[in-house]
C-alpha cells in the first residue's frame, strides 16, 4: 500500500508497532477520499509482524476533519454512499486485528474527531481542541460520530458540541472523555508509541477479546454479555501463550501489580 499522504513506519525489535501517519500538513490533515480509502486499505493489510498500531498526524495538527475544497454536492443516494465509504474504512480501524492508539494534538474536528473515535484508545497533548462544526455548517456527521462520540462522552455533549460549535481544550476534552491521557505538548507521540510497545506484548487473542468483543458485550442485556463473556474468557484462556502466562504467574515467574 502507497498512498503520499499515508505513511507506515514499524517500530520495535520485531517491526511490532506500526506507526501510521497523516500526511497533508498544509492541509491540517483534513481528509479527502482518497486518503479515507489508504486507511482503509492499509488497516487491511498491516504486516503479520504488528501487534499495535498508532495513528499521528504530521504538522500542528492531528486532523481538522473533511477535506472541504473537495466537498461535491451530492443526491441523497450518493450521500448515503459516501458515508457508507466512510463507515467501512473506519471499521478497518476500530475491528481490525490489533488495537490502535491516537496521538492527537492541535486539531481533532469533524471528521478527524470521527477518526479518533473509532481508536481504541486516545492519547492527547496540551494543544489538542475538539469540535464538531457540521451543525454550523449546514450538514451532519457522516463517518461514524454520530455511533462513536456518543458513546465516549454521551449524546447530550455531542448535541451541543453540534448545535453550538462548542469547542473543547485538552483538559476539558480528557475530562469528558474525548481522550485517556493528557501529556505535555510534543509528547503524544511518543506516550502513544510508549502505550503499543506494551500493548504488543500482551497475548493477541486477548488484545483481539478487548477490541471485538467487550464493546458488543456492552451493547448486550446483561445475561446475553455474561454468556459473551464466559465464551470468550475460555476462548482467551485456551491460546497456548495464555496457559505459558499464567503457568508463569502461578510459579511466581510474573510480575506483580504494583502501585501507580
Amino acid at each position: 500500500m502507497t498512498h503520499p499522504d499515508l505513511t507506515l513506519n514499524l517500530r520495535g525489535e520485531q517491526s511490532e508497532v506500526a506507526v501510521v501517519t497523516l500526511n497533508r500538513a498544509a492541509k491540517r490533515n483534513a481528509l479527502n477520499d482518497g486518503l479515507i480509502l489508504a486507511i482503509r486499505d492499509l488497516f487491511q493489510n498491516l504486516p503479520r509482524s504488528v501487534r499495535a498500531a498508532v495513528i499521528d498526524g504530521s504538522g500542528e495538527h492531528f486532523c481538522a476533519g473533511l477535506d472541504l475544497s473537495e466537498l461535491s454536492e451530492r443526491d441523497a443516494g450518493e450521500g448515503v454512499m459516501h458515508s457508507r465509504m466512510w463507515h467501512a474504512a473506519l471499521d478497518c480501524v476500530e475491528k481490525g486485528s490489533v488495537p490502535v492508539i491516537a496521538a492527537l494534538h492541535g486539531a481533532v474536528v469533524g471528521g478527524g474527531l470521527e477518526l479518533a473515535s473509532a481508536c481504541h484508545i486516545r492519547v492527547a497533548d496540551e494543544t489538542t481542541f475538539y469540535a464538531l462544526p457540521e451543525g454550523t455548517r449546514g450538514i451532519f456527521v457522516g463517518g461514524g460520530g454520530a455511533v462513536r462520540v456518543p458513546k465516549l462522552i454521551g449524546a447530550a455533549r455531542m448535541t451541543d458540541m453540534m448545535l453550538t460549535g462548542r469547542v473543547y481544550n485538552a483538559a476539558d476534552g480528557e475530562r469528558i472523555g474525548l481522550a485517556q491521557y493528557l501529556v505535555p505538548t510534543g509528547t503524544a507521540l511518543d506516550k502513544a508509541i510508549e502505550l503499543a510497545t506494551r500493548i504488543a506484548t500482551n497475548a493477541p487473542m486477548t488484545n483481539y477479546a478487548l477490541m471485538h468483543a467487550l464493546p458488543r458485550i456492552a451493547e448486550q442485556p446483561a445475561d446475553h454479555g455474561l454468556f459473551t463473556e464466559a465464551l470468550m474468557a475460555s476462548i482467551a484462556q485456551s491460546a497456548p501463550e495464555a496457559k505459558e502466562r499464567v503457568r508463569a504467574f502461578l510459579e511466581g515467574k510474573a510480575a506483580k501489580v504494583t502501585k501507580g
